[in-house]
């Protein structure tokens, strides 16, 4: 979770207490207004010391009963704020894939420069439909969340119309790993494979491969996107990151042109995406 986040709903945090001590009516224990809200003792002091997110109903509540129902929107405006770098998966997931789908749509309708390092499955961007939708299918069951796997497949897919449009740029990463890994049947992954060996040509595309044996700079760690140096896009279990300032976004294009320094790139990316292809054939 990244230092801003904690800042801020730390922050958060510290209003929520404001709002107990002048009550009207005067000062609440964290106590007492656990008692008029239902709650447990512990979840108030949570809140106050920065250590839970409250959702919006939390918040109108707190409002409510501290006897400040107009401070509401002003904190539900810092909750918004605060997610809008932070996305907690189960909020966003709460009517299941396609609306986080269509989201980053949008976002990919502005961007003309798209980099992304991958090292633990195909970048969605060049996913086939059977592939997304057992990722999907594998993410429901984690988070577990609705079932729209059609309806996020299809969005998916949209995204891809990009690589055939005049102007964009995909430059994208990928560990050798991701070619090997079987998170769906070892037939779909083949067709996977075969899909990337056939785009590896595109006039939009720079597909890099990170060899198993490369000499590395730097771990090949967590999967993240930059689009047009002013965004990075990355995930965690518990939330997808959305970064904007300057300085993190800096390191995290250093970091994908470290990366970039030990992949290999046109025929020899081609050799090792049909090296995995033959593994599967003689597994």
């Amino acid at each position: 979770m990244s230092t801003d986040f904690q800042q801020a709903r730390a922050a958060l945090g510290v209003r929520l207490r404001e709002l107990r001590h002048t009550c009207p009516n005067g000062r609440l224990t964290g106590s007492e207004l656990a008692e008029r809200l239902g709650w447990t003792q512990s979840k108030v002091s949570k809140l106050e010391t920065g250590r839970q997110t409250a959702t919006a109903e939390d918040l109108q509540a707190w409002a409510a009963a501290t006897g400040h129902p107009g401070a509401a929107a002003e904190l539900i405006s810092r909750l918004t704020g605060l997610e809008s770098h932070v996305r907690s998966w189960r909020r966003q997931l709460a009517t299941g894939h396609r609306a986080v789908q269509e989201g980053i749509n949008e976002q990919f309708t502005r961007t003309a420069h798209f980099r992304a390092w991958e090292n633990s499955m195909i970048v969605g961007s060049l996913q086939t439909a059977d592939y997304a939708r057992h990722t999907f299918a594998r993410y429901a069951d984690l988070h577990r969340s609705p079932r729209d796997t059609e309806e996020a497949v299809c969005a998916r897919l949209k995204r891809q119309e990009g690589l055939y449009q005049q102007g964009k740029r995909y430059c994208i990463l990928m560990w050798e790993a991701a070619l090997h890994a079987l998170i769906c049947p070892p037939q779909i992954l083949a067709a996977q494979l075969d899909r990337l060996a056939g785009v590896v040509g595109l006039a939009t595309l720079e597909l890099g491969i990170v060899p198993f044996g490369a000499s590395l700079k730097i771990p090949p760690a967590n999967a993240f996107w930059v689009l047009d140096d002013s965004l990075v896009i990355t995930e965690d279990w518990h939330a997808e990151l959305w970064i904007d300032d300057a300085a993190s976004v800096a390191t995290y294009v250093r970091t994908w042109e470290t990366l970039r320094e030990s992949a290999v790139f046109g025929p020899d990316a081609q050799d090792i995406i049909s090296r995995a292809r033959r593994s599967l054939a003689a597994g």
